[in-house]
């Protein structure tokens, strides 16, 4: 303890001696805060947006080539199947093959059991794998995402729809409003894309997305309930308290046994086959075709048994054939247009959001680039040509990406192979569908959306940002014990909230020297860093605009008060110089200025002079535009903390205690 002392006094007496040593020697070296040329008002207006709007520079590959060459960069930054097509060959499609056939083993099932989250019809999931996929094809630039509906946007619609038009009383309404949302969905995606917005969506957090992922698989989840007990009276609701209790008012004679036994031993093997391929990355195969052998197992047995006769309930009619037409059932006008739009915006963005996570997921773990504009449009169109054939929204789908990935796909055309097999699916399979009972279907919807349950992630937010965690488990909780679409409400508020209250209010910090060095730091991260007498140094670690101007200079003046008080309180001399380093402030408005005219009007009647250090290029350009620097004075404007430091205790009182 005795030695640890005698190292911080000969620390602090060197620190003093290399200060008071200055005074015998030449000043040393100071470079001055360049001010940098003035810029033309349109060339910097250009720069803002390009930076804002076209970051990746896409013009780049257009760029001194000749009209012709133009035209087909053109047609392949549209359809990017026109550019990877030319180098595909047998290897490539042997693999996309077997990717195909396995993901559409996995998604034929899963896609009639999403159709009824979505109050629709069973021909309507396997209709939303048949056209959309194809248009994804050519149009989509990520080479994993397999294509179709998926639980979290399936409930998220069926909620939405529901609450406008009863899906039982008036049926065709409600599938033209569903036609109709899917049609703006795809319109909100593409233009999203083709104006280069597609920043937005970062604006709903990690967290928060967690949160709503994991919430609506408990409540899909619970509505499976329905099919996997048997119960024919069930609430319209997706609270779990309301679930719950309609489970419990049918626990004595609405439940169905026989179902009950299909669904739990479907149920558990599906479960196995899940860990058996999560143990065994060789057998990734028996998750994805597990389904479908359920499927037709379950079929079979209630076929020669006649388990309908017991109460089981079944799939029974599937509509034969390929998607109908749908055009003329969109509304364009009426009572349900701003109602549709409305919804297809709300599901567009969930279904973006999830797409996009996806796709930069595998491309960043195969290691290419994705362009998410353009995937913005391809998701766009193919949801805008999929509300003309009969489909509602789809997306890219976790589970099926993965099984995608692993199955060894090599490019987009493993959804043509899954699209094709569905279409012959719709063509001549659909009647062998008829016995399929609806446990197997709940047991398969349960099974899959297991995995949307990330606690992993949810203990790593914990650890990382308890804000973030706060966000997390608002929309967890939102959407569990309210409903889907209050929990996306408090998912983007509190995702707004995290960004309002980092920009009003930054974070700063009092700096000192670390010894034996020139740097100057935090001193809570970095305890036996000293602060030199009579010199406060603080730092703004934000950008200074009119939503913190006021904060930051109340802040900085409530430090120099602490300051002040303990120095008092010790019986030592006040402050006389703060500095105020501007490294980390990367920008300046009015009310910034103005903050700081204001803050060394206050300094002045304090005694106390202002001092900046390394103000970057648009800040010094906006002091020098403003009075700012004619009031603080240029030689108060310094290259480093060090350099300011320097200068300001060689004009402070000199004693062997000056470094505290």
């Amino acid at each position: 303890m005795g030695r640890s002392s005698v190292e911080v006094i000969d620390t602090k007496e060197m620190d003093y001696r290399s200060l008071s040593s200055s005074e015998h020697e030449q000043p040393p070296y100071m470079h001055k805060v360049g001010v940098p040329p003035k810029q033309n008002l349109f060339d910097e207006f250009k720069t803002t947006v390009k930076e804002t709007l076209f970051s990746d520079d896409p013009l780049r590959p257009f760029k001194d080539q000749p009209r012709s060459r133009k035209f087909l960069l053109g047609l392949q930054a549209v359809f990017p199947i026109l550019d990877w097509g030319k180098s595909y060959n047998v290897s490539k499609f042997r693999g996309d093959l077997i990717a195909g056939l396995t993901i559409a083993s996995l998604c034929i099932p899963q896609d009639i059991g999403y159709s009824k989250l979505a109050n629709l019809a069973p021909q309507y999931g396997l209709y939303s794998s048949f056209v959309p996929p194809l248009v994804y094809a050519l149009m989509g630039s990520s080479r994993d995402i397999a294509i179709g509906p998926v639980a979290v946007v399936s409930l998220l619609l069926g909620s939405l729809l529901s609450s406008e038009i009863d899906p039982t009383k008036n049926p065709i309404e409600y599938r033209r409003l569903a036609f109709t949302a899917t049609f703006f969905a795809g319109i909100t995606q593409a233009a999203l894309g083709i104006l280069r917005l597609g920043f937005l969506i970062d604006f709903l957090s990690h967290a928060a997305i967690v949160g709503f992922m994991g919430g609506a698989a408990i409540t899909i989840a619970l509505q499976q309930l329905k099919g996997f007990l048997g119960i024919k009276k069930f609430t319209k609701k997706t609270d779990i308290i309301s679930v719950m209790k309609s489970v419990w008012h049918s626990a004595h004679h609405g439940w169905n046994w026989p179902t009950i036994l299909i669904g739990a031993i479907f149920l558990t093997f599906l479960l196995f086959a899940k860990y058996a391929g999560k143990k065994h990355k060789k057998l990734f195969w028996v998750p994805a075709i597990a389904p479908l052998i359920s499927v037709v197992l379950s079929t079979f047995f209630v076929y020669i048994t006649h388990a309908e006769k017991l109460g089981v309930e079944i799939v029974r009619h599937i509509e034969k054939g390929i998607n109908p037409p749908s055009v003329e059932e969109i509304y364009f006008t009426g009572n349900y247009l701003l109602k549709g739009i409305k919804i297809g915006i709300v599901s567009g963005m969930i279904a973006l959001t999830e797409a996009v996570a996806i796709g930069r997921s595998f491309a960043s773990m195969k290691d290419y680039q994705l362009d998410g504009n353009k995937e913005m449009v391809a998701l766009g169109t193919m949801n805008v040509v999929g509300s003309m054939t009969s489909c509602y929204v789809t997306t890219g789908s976790f589970s099926r990406s993965a099984v995608n990935c692993m199955s060894g796909c090599q490019t987009a055309v493993s959804n043509i192979v899954m699209s094709i097999v569905v279409f012959l699916t719709l063509l001549f399979l659909t009647p062998l569908f008829e016995y399929t009972p609806n446990a197997i279907l709940s047991a398969i919807i349960i099974s899959a959306v297991v995995g949307l349950i990330d606690y992993e992630a949810t203990i790593l937010i914990w650890k990382i940002d308890k804000f973030d965690f706060v966000a997390c488990m608002g929309a967890f909780f939102g959407v569990v014990f309210a409903s889907v679409e209050i929990g996306l409400i408090i998912a983007v508020s509190i995702s707004f909230a995290k960004i309002l209250l980092q920009v009003t209010r930054p974070r700063t910090a009092l700096l000192g020297k670390i010894p034996r060095t020139n740097v100057y730091r935090n001193i809570q991260q970095y305890p036996e860093a000293t602060q030199v007498r009579g010199v406060l140094i603080v730092r703004v670690d934000s950008a200074i605009y009119f939503s913190n101007s006021n904060y930051m200079k109340e802040r900085i003046l409530r430090w120099l008060t602490d300051e002040d008080e303990q120095l008092e309180s010790n019986n030592q001399p006040k402050i006389q110089f703060l500095i105020v380093d501007m490294s980390p402030v990367t920008d300046i408005d009015t009310s910034g200025i103005h903050a700081f005219e204001e803050l060394h009007s206050s300094l002045q009647k304090r005694d106390v002079q202002l001092v900046l250090s390394n103000p970057g290029r648009v800040v010094v350009d906006k002091l020098h535009a403003s009075d700012l620097v004619d009031q603080i004075g240029e030689d108060k404007i310094f290259l480093t903390v060090s350099d300011a430091v320097l200068t300001c205790s060689s004009k402070s009182p000199k004693s062997p205690e000056d470094v505290v």
